[in-house]
């Protein structure tokens, strides 16, 4: 707090000063010192009223200028108010205020410089740049550290913002992957039942049970996602965890109850890490559930995880159908697995196969330890 040393040494060093005076400088008395401790003690006020504190030094230096008491510590005051309004008030008003304050202080001064044949109007006016550069030095540095607290807070602002968004994108995605998938898987089961409502009753009553599941499934997932919007951060919410190629056994049987032929050929689906099992499970999903809308489920698909080195391969395939579309890149569901790929590095291409069909194939990188599992008897 630098309120009571500068009282302290004003106190004590407006008495040194006095030795030294000029002969047309009054040696201090009790208003000197009650001038002293009046500027000091304003500083008291700078954080909360800085403007006032530098009013209220401004009028104490001011006053004791004009009474020609010897240059002292009471100009200590001055740049201390300077940087208390240079911190807490915007660049402009800053300014403001501390040049008003100079030209105050400055001017009290003046006509004792004047006066006197050694000093004269050079004497005045060095004095006047010595004390604009002894005011304004704290008073810059005061504003650069005020631009740079709002300049980390601004960027810690827009970190949360960022963060928050891609939370909230990552949850689209999610609703998008499952909700989407679902729908597509029910869609071909529905469809299936429809064909074989009156040939075979017990077909139906399978396929309705499996889109009673999907639908569950979808919906708590949806639930899920919405719960996570919700969330304040204050309230704990329970996050479902996220699938991986554990599950994907069930995926595969649940779109083969529906008539689509898959043929899987997994390997090295154990020991990954969250994030990579993940996103090969959604990239799976979603290639899967783009070969029901584009292909039909006329089509087969094969589906295929290996390991290579520290390389995890996905790779999903069609050889098209009689409802097979060219299925462009910019789909949503593309531009959502590479996404997904992306995040942990790795690289996705999509496009039309060697046989006329879709091509879907990923590579996902692996750190050293599970890459050192992988190998591992």
């Amino acid at each position: 707090m630098p309120a009571l040393p500068l009282l302290l040494v004003g106190l004590i060093g407006t008495g040194q000063a006095a030795q030294n005076r000029q002969d047309w400088m009054r040696a201090p008395d009790v208003v000197a010192y009650a001038l002293v401790a009046v500027a000091a003690l304003a500083l008291l006020l700078r954080r909360r009223a800085p403007t006032v504190t530098l009013v209220v030094c401004g009028l104490a230096v001011s006053t004791y200028l004009a009474l020609g008491y010897p240059f002292g510590p009471i100009l200590l005051t001055g740049p201390a108010a300077a940087y208390a309004v240079a911190t807490r008030l915007a660049w402009r008003p800053a300014v403001t205020w501390c040049s008003g304050f100079l030209v105050v202080t400055a001017a009290a001064a003046g006509p004792h410089f004047i006066e006197q044949p050694s000093a004269g109007w050079l004497g005045y006016l060095v004095w006047t740049a010595t004390w604009f550069a002894i005011v304004a030095a704290p008073g810059v540095t005061g504003a650069a550290l005020q631009v740079r607290r709002r300049s980390e807070a601004g960027v810690r602002v827009e970190q949360a913002r960022r963060a928050v968004s891609e939370e909230r994108l990552a949850m689209a995605q999610d609703v998008h992957d499952g909700v989407g998938h679902g729908l597509a898987v029910i869609a071909m089961h529905a469809g299936v039942a429809l064909h074989v409502l009156d040939r075979n009753p017990e077909r139906v009553r399978e396929l309705l049970m499996s889109i009673q599941a999907t639908s569950r499934e979808s919906l708590d997932g949806l639930r899920a996602n919405l719960d996570r919007l919700r969330s304040t951060g204050a309230v704990s919410v329970t996050v479902r965890p996220a699938p991986g190629l554990g599950d994907l056994p069930v995926l595969l049987d649940r779109m083969r109850d529906g008539g689509l032929v898959i043929h899987d050929e997994i390997d090295g689906a154990a020991t990954l890490p969250p994030a990579i099992d993940a996103a090969a499970y959604r990239i799976v999903q979603e290639s899967l559930t783009n070969v029901l809308r584009h292909a039909g489920g006329d089509t087969a698909a094969w589906v295929r995880i290996a390991r290579h080195d520290d390389t995890l391969l996905v790779e999903v395939r069609d050889r098209g159908g009689a409802k097979a579309d060219p299925r462009a890149p910019a789909g949503t569901g593309i531009i959502g697995m590479r996404q997904r790929a992306g995040e942990v590095n790795g690289s996705l291409h999509a496009g039309r196969g060697p046989e006329g069909g879709y091509v879907v194939r990923a590579e996902l990188p692996l750190p050293v330890a599970a890459a050192l599992d992988a190998v591992t008897p």
